[in-house]
């Protein structure tokens, strides 16, 4: 498939990832992202049993991994406990416009067009009114008892996905198979997470079927279709067409709970699309 249709679909399995999570609330976060991303890698394994060097891979380049992986979920769970959840989500949409920018700066050979910031910027508008209107334009106040500093980490998490997606094309070239392995470290770090810091919990059956349907989409199948993009597409235009995940995610999550269509999700829909369709005909 072309880098836009495998970072189409990417963007299709991270869309669901708002419902999951809503489905699984009761969950603490760190045991469902443990879980999700061992299943995730079970989709790595039939590729690892038959060539045990699929997973061979330098150091460098599984640091490179866990430190995508691993980073981003806990450092935006950081997030969403200390500051307001609907802008510290907001402030993590910031990735794909830091893959944008950050790109002439982390890799060689490309250059910043200021029709790429505008693209970028008019994605994260589109985000900023998908994700507040889901709430009915009323967002939750920052206020008494919420910590500012809560939105520091959800800066670091943009940036680590931001950093991760741009230094995967600096480092060695890789099989798409060892994403499986970034998400097997990546999760028994995060199990060990909810062993130190959450409490202990019961999982229903329901519970488990979720969480594998949640491992094997949004954190799982979801890592392999973005390396197969990163690996073949131009980052600065995959930045601009990640500004669908908020969208769609937002819009699946009223169709699920039964919200109708609201002005504001048609505005965001105009504002992500006019953004994508401009990136995609940008020039390197």
């Amino acid at each position: 498939m072309s880098p836009t249709l495998n970072a189409l679909v990417a963007i299709a399995l991270w869309a669901s990832l708002a419902s999951f999570g809503t489905a699984l609330s009761h969950v603490p976060p760190f045991l469902l992202t443990g879980l999700a991303l061992l299943v995730g890698s079970v989709l790595s394994w039939p590729s690892v049993l038959r060539d045990r060097q699929a997973w061979a891979i330098p150091a460098r380049t599984l640091a490179l991994g866990v430190y995508g992986l691993f980073g981003f979920h806990f450092l935006l769970f950081i997030a969403l406990r200390h500051a307001p959840p609907v802008e510290a989500n907001l402030v993590n949409y910031l990735w794909p416009l830091l893959m944008v920018v950050l790109a002439p700066l982390l890799l060689p050979g490309l250059s910043l067009r200021p029709m790429h910031v505008v693209a970028a910027l008019l994605g994260f508008a589109g985000a900023a009114i998908a994700i507040l209107g889901a709430r009915g334009g009323d967002a939750s106040t920052v206020g008494a008892g919420v910590s500012y500093w809560g939105f520091a980490p959800a800066l670091g998490s943009a940036f680590i996905w931001a950093s991760y997606s741009l230094w995967t094309k600096r480092v060695p070239a890789f099989p798409t198979t060892a994403i499986g392995l970034f998400g097997l470290i990546s999760g028994v770090l995060s199990l060990a997470c909810h062993v130190l810091l959450e409490p202990s919990a019961a999982l229903s059956l329901r519970d488990g079927l979720l969480i594998v349907l949640c491992g094997l989409g949004p954190l799982g199948a979801a890592f392999f279709f973005w390396d197969m993009a990163l690996k073949r597409g131009d980052a600065r235009q995959l930045g601009i067409l990640s500004y669908i995940t908020p969208l769609a995610s937002t819009a699946l999550l009223m169709l699920v709970t039964g919200r109708p269509l609201s002005w504001s999700i048609a505005l965001a829909a105009a504002l992500i699309i006019a953004a994508a369709v401009m990136g995609s005909r940008i020039r390197a």
